[in-house]
């Protein structure tokens, strides 16, 4: 795979030079021809062209050497560091000074429990990167290209540990999860968990390798040491635990009916009415008074 990389990325690198080259040269050249000959403006965006397009190029062509640098940049800084020091230390120190310092550097961090225990889970950080790498050179290429993901960094975590992930096309979060059995195999962890690190960039996740369960420890309570030893115990006599439930044991509730017969009252225009009072009957139609010219039948 390293070998169709390094082709793919060398043809990229071609391409992208004559594009810049053009590109960048013919935009030079007119500028220049307001100022100088446009034969001369002609060679001096040639020029131009070629000095922008030469580096473009070339990051483009190393870049899977600057990947693999990016991978060990950990390990390479920490060599370096300890190859300097001891240089340093050698240049101004005799043998047994140099024994002495180098058993304390080695030995204060082992003999402490906290400063050994964060090594170690650097140390893990380290090596998960490096398989996590593994995995996408192995099983998890989706591209033709196939150019693996940048694994950006890692942190422990009290499980484990955290590292973040930028895809490359080709690549989804759906394909991750779907090989997450394989990647635990991969990294000797108990499980995996990988999700969106960016709500707003989906080539941005978060994968967390689980190495152990953080709640099945020993916890210790500061209550205990609160309770008095010679405090007097009181004896509580034990009961007997029901077992089952009988019915006929429960007595039964007496039922009252509700006798209140008494009519309501309403209120009704700002006075209160019974409501059983029947309502008075109408007024009979007065008679015909005589004289008056009115005659009954005269409305029938």
């Amino acid at each position: 795979m390293e070998d169709r990389v390094t082709r793919s990325y060398a043809r990229t690198a071609k391409i992208t030079f004559y594009v810049v080259a053009i590109v960048v040269g013919l935009l030079a050249a007119v500028v220049a021809a307001s100022y100088i000959h446009p034969i001369l403006a002609l060679l001096a965006g040639a020029a131009i062209g070629v000095g922008v397009a030469l580096p473009v190029a070339g990051f483009i062509a190393v870049w899977p050497v600057l990947r693999v640098l990016w991978w060990w940049t950990p390990e390479i800084l920490a060599t370096a560091l300890v190859v300097s020091g001891f240089v340093v230390l050698s240049t101004h120190t005799n043998m047994v000074v140099r024994i002495l310092i180098v058993a304390l550097v080695a030995g204060v961090p082992a003999g402490i429990p906290v400063v050994r225990r964060r090594l170690i889970a650097i140390g893990w950080c380290l090596i998960s990167r490096h398989r996590l790498r593994s995995c996408f050179n192995e099983f998890i290429i989706s591209n033709r290209s196939g150019s693996l993901p940048l694994i950006l960094w890692a942190k422990p975590t009290p499980v484990g540990e955290r590292v973040w992930i930028w895809l490359r096309p080709g690549l989804s979060l759906a394909d991750l999860e779907s090989r997450l059995d394989k990647i635990a195999v991969a990294c000797w962890a108990a499980n995996i968990t990988v999700e969106r690190a960016s709500t707003r960039n989906a080539a941005f996740v978060r994968a967390d390798i689980k190495r152990r369960d953080a709640l099945i420890g020993t916890v210790t309570s500061p209550l205990v040491d609160l309770v008095d030893p010679d405090a007097p115990v009181m004896p509580r006599a034990a009961g007997e635990a029901p077992t089952a439930l009988d019915l006929p044991d429960i007595p039964a509730q007496r039922t009252i009916p509700d006798t209140d017969t008494a009519p309501r009252t309403t209120k009704r225009a700002g006075r209160n009415e019974r409501s059983d009072k029947k309502p008075a009957p109408a007024p009979a139609p007065e008679p015909a008074k005589p004289g008056t010219g009115d005659d009954l039948l005269d409305w029938v």
